[in-house]
């Protein structure tokens, strides 16, 4: 028996990125840890990722190229066949596409993994020389983003070790518990020490449970409650006048729109009370040093980008920048971008040309209606069936005859069900990738365990491949993934030792905005312009929709998924057990809806039939259709983005999962 150790990271679209420690015997992954000696990651890993091995080797993990042979409307089948019968068909029919318009072509992708080799660099480069239409990957994180972007310049926010110091967190938006444990560790550590914990969230998440107070405000509402806050900090003088004036621009138009949002107007608003808006000001304002954790639940609404921007303007105003444990984060990502190379993707193959921009987040739309039409579909990384808003328009795009789609990927998921290839793919533990994160500020490097399962192959090598099918000569298709991870970073990383080491810090300030300096021209933070927009469906904003619909819902992950991946993992589905509507005991007497019964939420997009929990987890008015689920595995053939909209934010164009009503009746 042979037994040896591998050094890699985690993948997955998690703030996290844990550096990985595999234990492979005789040729076989047995265990997957985190690493004890990586700072960020200190030995401990999500049950998710733990179970890497269990996912590597499941049963139905696709190992051959796969043709269809059914229509798309019917039970989906498929035939075996070899790499080059399958390289050479999708070749021949790109390249015709391509002689008529290769805007034609249309990529999708996303952060089925983060890796920057595996990611776009070979398939960017062939999408590039093809002239292929872009696609504008907007469906996480791009509301938060131009949110932060327009407020600091770039993504860019605190240390999450740092939080470990702090009086007092605030927790906004985030179930951090699930989706973001290491950063947990270091909350958990500033409690033990004193440290107050405030939860903002429309659930009563697990992290809500442990922290020492929860406010459940209304789905949308998040930039009235900064204002709200604002307006306390003005009316009692808990001010940093001295920060303010030096680092802060545009602060007497945010003064005077904060001072038209008194506590009352804001309890009326986001459906809280006006001491909850009073006690969290007077909390934020008098705790030294006071750190904000956002994440991006709170920017999938209308308004996201507005209600990031006014809440990352908060540490400004009170000057908790000045201290190392006092500021806030969304995203660190930022920090990577001057050590990140642009070269991989090499954007120069497109010559000058101009192809046409898809927003990720209304392909349904795009599949129906765009001119001249999507001809072909290339999916990798991403499940767009199962996670894209308003499913049905998806769906009836992706069922479209004349459409002709590829899908790179582990598993028969609700896409590759729809697709006329399926191409077999690596998992992280049988390539090589490197990484940054949008959690913390440290690069790593992934290292091959095993050999690929079966027929299965990188997505470097099957765009490799499928350059060459198409005929594509330039040197940069034949560049290997070692040599495409040596030209990821700019030569600030020392790729030796990331080698070595499997992870290397990026060199930033303890307390980078301790005296300004942000990434904006002046340098200054930007608060103008910020404002709160309300949601498009709500009481508020939409009273004759919600007379008929009067239930916001929102969709937050399930805890035992990642987005749709994970989902068939037995082990985490048993965990899960199915898919759920959280409803108030108040909403479900006043429907006289059961406990356990089978329910509908429904509006003019659609209906999701799932299993009714009433619990306290849920909020009056709000209910909570927990996601993923892959829509096969769904009581009607669906999951919750049956009802969702393609609706845009304020900025960024992303989507608004969480600014939905609904009516719920049983099924």
């Amino acid at each position: 028996m042979t037994t040896r150790t591998v050094f890699g990271a985690c993948p997955h679209d998690c703030p996290d990125t844990c550096a990985l420690q595999v234990t492979v015997e005789n040729e076989r992954v047995i265990k997957v840890q985190g690493r004890a000696e990586h700072p960020n990651t200190h030995g401990a890993l999500c049950t998710k990722v733990s179970r890497y091995p269990e996912r590597t080797y499941h049963a139905e993990r696709l190992l051959h190229p796969l043709k269809r042979v059914s229509s798309k409307t019917e039970a989906p089948r498929f035939v075996q066949v070899t790499w080059a019968e399958a390289l050479a068909d999708i070749a021949a029919r790109l390249k015709a596409i391509a002689a008529r318009d290769p805007q034609a072509i249309q990529p999708y992708s996303y952060a089925g993994t983060m890796g920057l080799v595996q990611g776009e660099a070979m398939a960017g480069r062939l999408w590039n020389a093809l002239g292929a239409a872009r696609l504008d990957r907007t469906i996480c994180a791009s509301a938060g983003g131009a949110g932060l972007a327009a407020t600091y310049g770039h993504k860019l926010g605190m240390h999450t070790r740092h939080f470990a110091g702090a009086k007092l967190i605030i927790i906004w938006g985030s179930n951090s518990i699930t989706s973001n444990l290491h950063f947990w560790t270091y909350a958990n550590q500033a409690r033990r020490d004193g440290a107050k914990l405030i939860c903002i969230d429309p659930r009563r998440t697990e992290t809500a449970d442990k922290c020492h107070q929860h406010i459940a405000l209304l789905p949308g509402t998040d930039g009235a409650l900064a204002l709200g806050l604002m307006h306390e900090l003005i009316r009692n003088d808990w001010l940093d006048h001295d920060y303010i004036e030096r680092h802060v621009d545009g602060w007497p138009e945010l003064r005077e729109k904060a001072l038209a949002w008194p506590p009352e107007r804001v309890a009326a608003t986001c459906g809280i009370s006006a001491d909850e808006v009073r006690g969290l000001a007077r909390d934020y304002a008098t705790t030294t040093p006071a750190a904000i954790r956002m994440n991006y639940g709170l920017q999938r609404v209308r308004g996201g980008g507005n209600a990031v921007r006014l809440i990352a303007l908060l540490p400004c105003l009170t000057g908790a920048w000045r201290h190392e444990s006092g500021g806030a984060l969304l995203s660190a990502s930022g920090w990577n971008a001057p050590f990140k190379s642009a070269n991989l993707e090499r954007p120069d193959l497109l010559a000058g040309r101009q192809p046409r921009m898809v927003n990720m987040s209304t392909i349904g739309d795009a599949l129906l209606q765009a001119q001249p039409p999507i001809e072909a579909l290339v999916v990798y990384n991403s499940n767009p069936v199962a996670v894209a808003p308003e499913s049905p328009k998806v769906v009836k795009g992706f069922q479209r005859e004349d459409l002709f789609t590829v899908v790179l990927e582990h598993f028969m998921t609700d896409t590759a069900d729809l697709a006329d290839y399926v191409l077999p793919a690596t998992t992280q533990l049988e390539h090589l990738d490197v990484h940054t994160s949008y959690g913390h500020t440290d690069v790593l490097m992934n290292q091959p365990a095993v050999q690929p399962l079966g027929e299965a192959k990188s997505n470097t090598q099957i765009f490799r491949e499928l350059a060459a099918a198409l005929g594509l000569t330039d040197p940069c298709f034949s560049e290997t993934d070692e040599q495409l991870a040596a030209q990821a970073f700019t030569s600030d990383i020392d790729m030796a030792l990331l080698r070595e080491q499997g992870w290397q810090p990026l060199p930033i300030p303890e307390a980078p905005f301790a005296n300004g300096g942000f990434r904006t021209p002046n340098g200054r933070a930007q608060a103008a312009g910020a404002d709160f927009v309300p949601n498009y469906e709500s009481a508020a904003s939409a009273p004759e929709l919600a007379a008929r619909y009067p239930l916001a819902m929102i969709s937050p992950p399930a805890r035992n998924f990642l987005n749709s991946s994970f989902v068939n993992v037995k082990s985490l589905r048993d965990i899960e057990g199915e898919p759920i509507i959280e409803m108030h005991a108040d909403d479900a007497a006043s429907r006289q809806l059961a406990d356990g019964t089978l329910v509908a939420a429904f509006n003019d997009r659609g209906r999701y039939v799932a299993r009714l929990k009433v619990s306290k987890r849920a909020r009056p008015g709000v209910v909570n259709g927990l996601g993923v689920w892959w829509r096969k595995l769904g009581v009607e053939g669906s999951n919750v983005n049956e009802v969702t909209h393609q609706r845009l934010t304020d900025m960024g164009n992303a989507p608004t999962f969480y600014d939905c009503l609904v009516q719920v009746e049983a099924a």
